[in-house]
């Protein structure tokens, strides 16, 4: 990456909610990107030519490898989701949007498993948070399992007693007869940086980054 103020900085966008919130700021600090906002377009790279910087949008756990690997000199994603990729990357920012949090939940009769010494079940699509969580805070023994989806389903038909999952209102939980048992970690959107591109576009970076912050 040469460093010139002709160069581009990448910013890949975590698709969805995320991503709307994010250009909503940029819009706010005077990057807006008009093109993102066409329903029928093809493109998956969106230009502003004024501030010579590039977006485009990534499935969330994609994001911090694109910034790690330097495709994206930027990214904006989930904290959930840079701690369960666990990238070399720099997280610079919280955005405190898309607030939520991990939680571990289950029916009430599987809290005082938590503290004993059986050997439970976890079911996550967080199996590296969960496992740091559990070894490393409670340095409890568990079994986990990955799943993809409906992770609520899993202490119901038994394959798991408990979960760790995101919660936002926790109604999901309620209508299916789960609580939350303990609280993980708190989560939201987060901007991250690839290391090398911080060295090169110092300046450029920290003055979006400034920017960012101030417009919040």
């Amino acid at each position: 990456m040469n460093h010139n103020e002709n160069r581009y900085l990448t910013v890949a966008l975590g698709k969805g909610r995320l991503a709307k919130s994010a250009m909503e700021l940029f819009t706010k600090i005077g990057i807006p990107c008009e093109e993102m906002n066409d329903k029928t377009t093809r493109k998956l790279i969106f230009v502003n030519e004024d501030a010579r910087i590039r977006f485009f949008l990534a499935k969330g756990p994609d994001v911090p490898t694109y910034v790690e690997y330097g495709a994206a000199d930027i990214g904006i994603v989930g904290e959930d989701t840079i701690l369960e990729e666990n990238r070399n990357i720099y997280e610079v920012l919280d955005l405190g949007f898309g607030k939520c949090r991990m939680c571990v939940c289950g029916p009430e009769s599987a809290r005082e498993k938590l503290d004993s010494q059986e050997l439970i079940r976890v079911a996550t699509k967080y199996p590296r948070i969960a496992k740091d969580y559990f070894y490393e805070k409670k340095n409890k023994t568990v079994e986990i399992i990955k799943l993809n989806g409906s992770i609520e389903l899993a202490p119901i038909v038994g394959l798991s007693e408990v979960i760790v999952d995101i919660v936002e209102t926790g109604s999901t939980l309620k209508e299916n007869g789960l609580a939350v048992l303990e609280e993980v970690v708190p989560l939201s959107a987060r901007v991250v940086v690839n290391p090398v591109s911080m060295r090169m576009e110092n300046m450029r970076i920290n003055d979006l980054i400034r920017d960012l912050k101030n417009a919040l």
